[in-house]
């Protein structure tokens, strides 16, 4: 019992004994050491390999698949050795021809000397004719068989392989394809593209072609050196406006108030004065300093870009490294100098607190609450367009005034009163600092009778800042009593529960009874 591989040679499987692998790899390794590992010496050890497993796949049958060390040892006969070639050297080379003509001759298809499909070339080596002769004798055909010989031509072409490697194109021209065969064969190809590559390269063609080509080169090269120069000059023009207006806005916005060329493209330019909005929100003292810091940090890129855009478009030259690094630390420190200042405002918003007041409805007949709102006096002024949740800003009489909006809840109450409790929610440095924000927070309604009117907004106290202040209104309804929600009033109610999950718009208009099950839309006013 041998153990035999499985083994890939030129992209076909085999199963070879033990004994005969070892024999097969040190001839391809005694052929790879004698060729070498150029271009070349790869393409003879291919083509070798190729031979060789055309040999084995000639041995190999149903009733026997395996590779023995016989196989092997008949195919490096037929091949040859690297070691076989000095002695055959001084053989007469008549008498190799001679004995060349007497193998046998396979027909293929030409690859190297085809016009269409290279039948014509591979009959013109079968036969040792000039493949010219065979040309015409075809076209006369053609002519004489009304089209017949264009058929058998076809028919060959479909039918007679193509010589793919060079044991093939061997075998056409009938000579073995031995390891000395096939690295003559491939030596003389390559010394053939050689010396047809040189005459071409020598010819006036390769020159005149050359010439145009390093013409047709300088041309594309000069027509792409002309657009880059008018992307970088319109590049530069965008920077220099850009950075021109950019600053123009930054200023007129902090210094001035509203922007004047808001409606420019790619610019810095809210619509609000910055330094009374932010006054809303920070200590004294420190607007001004950031408003510096902030305009540092945005003033020096755009003067970067204002910079950049005059260098590209007028091409001066300038020994800038020095105001450079100045500017890059300058808005270094400007930046770590703002995240400490804003470190120190973000405190004041740590804690959160809330102080709440109830109110009993002093009315022991009434059955109905009637809910309205105030008239909003801010209406018919300015609003201006400050994207603060839950706050509206004014513009009244030259000054903004700042204005929350309140939530309203209706539930249940624990007694036979009705009662309404207002809840004032804020943000401090401490719990201490969040309570008394929350107790500045002013907030009315008015009571008469059964009738509360609501005011629609809240005021923050006197020189308060924003600290995320928030009022929550709860209407307490007794078991059995009713409301009346009054136009206007969905402004401030919010998500009120009802039996009948009826939207806090649809309820307005209309009165609301508290059931055992919640509050219920009343029928029979």
């Amino acid at each position: 019992m041998k153990k035999t591989f499985t083994i890939n040679i030129s992209g076909t499987i085999f199963h070879i004994e033990d004994d005969a692998y070892e024999v097969l790899q040190k001839y391809l390794i005694n052929l790879k050491n004698h060729f070498g590992s150029d271009e070349e010496g790869k393409e003879i050890i291919a083509d070798i390999e190729a031979r060789i497993a055309e040999i084995f796949s000639s041995k190999t049958s149903d009733d026997k698949k395996v590779i023995t060390v016989e196989w092997v040892n008949d195919v490096i006969k037929t091949m040859g050795t690297p070691e076989d070639f000095a002695e055959e050297e001084g053989e007469d080379e008549e008498e190799s021809i001679a004995s060349e003509a007497k193998r046998k001759r396979r027909l293929y298809r030409d690859p190297d000397h085809r016009v269409l499909g290279g039948v014509c070339g591979g009959l013109s080596a079968y036969f040792g004719m000039d493949p010219v002769i065979l040309r015409i004798i075809f076209v006369v055909l053609f002519f004489i068989t009304s089209g017949a010989a264009g058929l058998a031509y076809l028919i060959l072409w479909i039918a007679v392989p193509k010589a793919r490697n060079t044991a093939q194109r061997l075998e056409m021209r009938g000579q073995e394809a031995t390891v000395k065969n096939i690295e003559k064969s491939i030596k003389e190809e390559v010394k053939e593209v050689k010396e047809s590559y040189k005459k071409f390269k020598e010819s006036d063609t390769y020159s005149k072609g050359k010439k145009s080509m390093e013409g047709a080169g300088d041309v594309a090269f000069n027509i792409v050196k002309v657009i880059l120069k008018i992307f970088v000059i319109i590049f530069g023009v965008i920077l220099l406006i850009s950075g021109f207006f950019g600053l123009l806005g930054l200023i007129s916005s902090m210094v001035i108030g509203q922007s004047f060329v808001s409606s420019w493209p790619m610019l810095w330019s809210p619509e609000v004065y910055v330094p009374d909005f932010l006054n809303y929100f920070v200590e004294p003292g420190t607007v001004t300093l950031g408003l510096v810091l902030v305009g540092v940090l945005v003033g020096i890129p755009l003067l970067a870009m204002l910079y950049a855009g005059t260098k590209l478009v007028f091409r001066y030259k300038s020994n800038n490294a020095a105001i450079i690094l100045s500017m890059i630390g300058v808005w270094f420190v400007s930046l770590i100098v703002l995240l400490s200042v804003s470190a120190a405002q973000v405190k004041h918003f740590k804690d959160r607190s809330s102080v709440t007041t109830s109110k009993v409805i002093d009315c022991d007949s009434c059955q109905t609450l009637y809910l309205n709102i105030a008239e909003n006096k801010y209406e018919d002024y300015a609003e201006l367009d400050w994207d603060i949740e839950g706050f509206n800003v004014y513009m009244v009489d030259g000054e903004e005034v700042f204005v929350g909006e309140p939530e309203l809840d209706v539930i249940r109450s624990n007694s036979d009163e009705f009662s309404i409790t207002v809840k004032g929610i804020s943000r401090g440095k401490s719990r201490d600092e969040a309570k008394e924000n929350s107790q500045q927070i002013v907030y009315n309604y008015t009571l008469t009778d059964s009738t509360v009117v609501f005011d629609p907004y809240f005021f923050l106290g006197d020189n308060d800042k924003w600290r995320n202040q928030e009022v929550y209104i709860t209407v307490k309804v007794p078991e059995g009593k009713a409301i009346y929600l009054g136009e206007g009033m969905q402004e401030i109610i919010h998500d009120i529960e009802n039996t009948s999950n009826t939207w806090d718009r649809d309820m307005i208009g209309k009165f609301w009874e508290m059931k055992p099950e919640g509050l219920t839309l009343k029928e029979n006013n």
